[in-house]
């Protein structure tokens, strides 16, 4: 699993109050608490949900709406026209309730799957399927799965499921529900789950055929691996639930991938051969559903192959092209397979150190490379019905920004679609005509817009989301470069400042921190990719800080890998070129200034405290921290440190347990108890070597909580958080006739 902190979901101001009447100025001196920042959906933009293309039609989206206080469906055409209803959530229930759907209190629409232009499907909580048709306005019951199953995947026609329950995998069909695929008696072995620990983009463990004849799922043996003793309070006594957690350096998982026939019954393995240790990854179906195409990753991650399977027998047809890296080599993404032309298909590669295009041939012939630069492609949306032209988004308009492009498939420049600088995400129509693009900025905090293809303009606007947040008291936000470390490289940094600011005064600052790969927190979006807990710290009188150093995501290969090898060593000099840049500020008391991370983050924090030089910081707080990275999983960190035996001098000078006795600044360490991504070992062995060196720290650990608390514990979370900064930051009253939201 990617360590990622989930989820936190250029101009330089990112929110001004206008001068207003005193009714709306008493308004707008509302003060956020922990519970808006964390349980107020009042308080996220306004969205459309479920808002999705439906297949097969002439261009038409659907989404739901809420009229009256009740939730419909309704469609719309991207050439525009009214809207037109498709059914009532009372209708919906009524129709699925005559098909035999338990009574159920109906309290949001149902999510659907919409199976062609006129029908769609509901999965009930009931694991009953039914199939709606708009033409006639009734449901009928379409197959059933098992109780307690995980993992649901619906075929591309919404007609077959599988899915797994405990360490088995089973598919159901109409007239055939609940049929075995595995019988596996060993729970180490798990068939149809996301393997290798979800990394390489893997987000599941079943891949249906674009026919839905034939299932491929993952087979993971994990015999091998050390048990992991995770321990659940819940009961009394408490109950030892371990986990199979592969350590690095430590024997890893062995996969093999199977391809089960609906029809027959029977299921061949890809015969992916030695050594048993490697990563199967970015599985893809032939449109025919003869081959199928897996990259194939040593466990050195440096070498990668693209091979090609007989989706009938299992065998190696062929290797179509390797890839090699000095650092790594991270397939994310399946191929692409161009409408029209089943011997072609789309690679996205970093190899030039940038994610990009690659138009191949099935014989493995490159045809020609279709986007180049120093800037990444970050999302592929599809071909046009013509299988001419590619639509993606990327960042070449600017590091923070995602714009939204096409490019020809024969060659030529790209093109771009949209132009108001911020985030933009899309999703192409079943004819490539039209994009659903959603968009934020720092002064925006959502739009929903039909665009042409052809000129990128907008046929029709579906949502103009007001701010939420437009009668609370916020300060400003800023978003600029500073230099990195290495004086060249820049790095994007987000400043808030207090409400009320005063150059004159001198003001507490926490930084917030992640700074590992893959994550971007400064952004060209809403809020300047910030949330609202930052908004309340500013309220409070702090000024909130954050930089992307080097090593973190969306900005390739040189900039990324940077940290190879030394992980929190290039990380900890940029983040304190963020600190002088601080420190520089005339009204940021240079005394008083904290650090706050969680997951990657909670190992930078503690990095921070005990790395940096003495007195840089007066508190700290780390959650979830990663401290031995021997300790962590397998996949993500031999890709980036190797492994232990390779690489003993760079995890020796990042483990932390070597710096306990730095720590002279007050740090307030959280670890949930049922971790099963940054083990709860890490903070406890920390926890005894500061008791072993006489070192006084203080810890806080969320009893059944794993890597992140969520719920309504989330908000007695960042309660603790805030007053531990308060205690040390002390920030001064807010002015009188405010709350400090507490």
């Amino acid at each position: 699993m990617t360590l990622t902190f989930r989820r936190l979901a250029l101009p330089a101001l990112l929110l001004t109050l206008a001068a207003a009447p005193t009714t709306a100025l008493r308004a707008q001196q509302q003060l956020l608490t922990v519970e808006d920042a964390f349980r107020n959906p009042a308080l996220a933009p306004a969205n459309l949900k479920q808002l999705t293309w439906i297949p097969g039609s002439n261009d038409e989206f659907s989404f739901v709406r809420t009229e009256n206080g009740q939730d419909e469906l309704v469609r719309g055409r991207a050439a525009g026209g009214p809207l037109q209803p498709v059914v009532s959530m009372a209708n919906l229930y009524k129709a699925l309730q005559a098909a035999g759907a338990p009574t159920l209190k109906a309290a949001a629409f149902p999510q659907l799957q919409w199976a062609g232009p006129d029908a769609f499907v509901v999965s009930m909580p009931s694991r009953d399927v039914f199939r709606y048709s708009v033409a006639d306005g009734k449901a009928t019951k379409l197959l059933s799965y098992q109780a307690g199953a995980d993992n649901v995947d619906f075929d591309p026609a919404k007609t077959r499921v599988a899915f797994t329950k405990e360490q088995n995998l089973y598919v159901s069909l109409p007239g055939q529900e609940n049929v075995a695929v595995t019988t596996e008696a060993n729970p180490a072995i798990v068939n149809g789950q996301a393997a290798h620990r979800s990394e390489f983009g893997i987000t599941k463990g079943t891949f249906w055929s674009p026919k839905g004849t034939k299932l491929a799922y993952y087979r993971m043996d994990q015999t091998m691996v050390t048990d992991y003793p995770l321990v659940s309070v819940a009961p009394t006594p408490a109950q030892a639930e371990p986990i199979k957690y592969p350590m690095a350096g430590d024997k890893s998982h062995e996969v093999t991938v199977g391809v089960y026939d609906v029809a027959s019954g029977k299921t061949v393995f890809l015969q992916t051969g030695e050594p048993k240790e490697q990563y199967l990854t970015n599985i893809s179906w032939s449109p025919d559903e003869k081959s199928i195409y897996v990259a194939v990753l040593n466990r050195d991650q440096n070498h990668m192959w693209l091979r090609q399977y007989d989706a009938t027998t299992g065998a190696l047809v062929k290797t179509l092209f390797e890839e090699t890296d000095t650092e790594y080599v991270e397939p994310t993404h399946p191929l692409m397979f161009v409408p029209g032309h089943p011997d072609q298909f789309v690679y996205q590669s970093e190899r030039s150190g940038y994610n990009h295009l690659y138009l191949y041939s099935t014989s493995g012939k490159l045809l020609r490379q279709l986007t180049q630069g120093t800037w990444l492609v970050t999302d592929v949306l599809g071909f046009d019905a013509k299988g001419k032209t590619l639509y993606y988004a990327s960042n070449q308009d600017g590091t923070i920004q995602r714009h939204l492009y096409s490019v020809g498939l024969s060659g030529g420049k790209p093109k771009k679609l949209t132009s108001q600088a911020g985030t933009h995400a899309g999703t192409l129509s079943p004819s490539g005509e039209a994009l659903l693009d959603s968009y934020s900025s720092q002064t925006t905090p959502r739009t929903v817009a039909v665009l042409g293809t052809k000129d990128g303009k907008a046929r029709q606007q579906l949502l103009n989301a007001p701010n939420p947040i437009s009668n609370y008291r916020l300060g400003q936000t800023k978003v600029f470069p500073i230099k990195a470390a290495d004086g060249q490289t820049d790095l994007y940094a987000r400043l808030i400042t207090p409400p009320g600011f005063d150059p004159n005064k001198k003001y507490p600052a926490v930084i917030y921190v992640y700074g590992g790969p893959h994550v971007q927190l400064v952004t060209d979006s809403w809020l300047g990719g910030g949330n609202l807990w930052m908004q309340m710290m500013a309220e409070k009188g702090y000024v909130v800080f954050t930089v992307d150093s080097r090593g973190s995501g969306n900005r390739g290969l040189p900039f990324e890998q940077a940290t190879f090898r030394q992980l929190g060593t290039q990380e900890l000099a940029d983040q304190l070129k963020g600190v002088d840049y601080l420190k520089s500020l005339p009204y940021v008391d240079s005394q008083r200034i904290g650090v706050h991370g969680w997951s990657f983050g909670g190992f930078m924090t503690t990095t921070m405290l005990t790395r940096a030089p003495e007195g840089t910081f007066k508190v700290g707080v780390a959650g979830g921290p990663v401290i031995d990275w021997r300790m962590y999983e397998v996949m993500y960190t031999e890709r980036y440190m190797d492994t232990p035996q390779q690489n003993p001098e760079g995890y020796q000078k990042a483990n932390l347990l070597g710096y306990v006795q730095n720590l002279k600044a007050p740090l307030l360490m959280i670890h949930g108890t049922v971790d099963d991504v940054v083990v709860w070992q890490h903070s406890l062995d920390y926890l005894k070597n500061a008791v072993d060196h006489g070192v006084q720290l203080d810890y806080f650990v969320y009893p059944g909580h794993p890597h992140n608390v969520m719920g309504k514990d989330r908000v007695h979370l960042y309660t603790k958080i805030t007053n531990y900064l308060d205690q040390y930051l002390k920030p001064e009253a807010p002015a009188a006739g405010t709350s400090n939201g507490q």
